[in-house]
């Protein structure tokens, strides 16, 4: 996965709507039943190609609820990625 979304989400939306490869799921739609966001790793690009750093995080009001998770091969990565756990957007 590329990104993760944790428990801390709001569920405001603000992610789905900013996704340019529409990667990101509601609760509703979230596969493993939690009450979150879920991004689907196959699909997330980490927005290599269309933006500097994932466009998700840039978007999310809540500090640290969209981290770094382990890339998944095959998919793009971004050149400014942290470590797995780390917040993409550090405030």
């Amino acid at each position: 996965m590329a990104v993760i979304i944790t428990d801390t989400c709001i569920n405001c939306a603000a992610c789905i709507d900013e996704c340019p490869v529409e990667a990101i799921v509601d609760e509703d739609d979230n596969p493993t039943g939690e009450e979150i966001y879920y991004v689907y790793p196959d699909k997330c690009v980490e927005c290599v190609g269309y933006h500097d750093v994932p466009a998700c995080a840039e978007a999310c009001p809540t500090e640290g609820c969209i981290q770094w998770d382990d890339p998944v091969e095959g998919m793009p990565v971004s050149e400014n990625r942290g470590a797995k756990g780390e917040p993409v957007i550090e405030d």
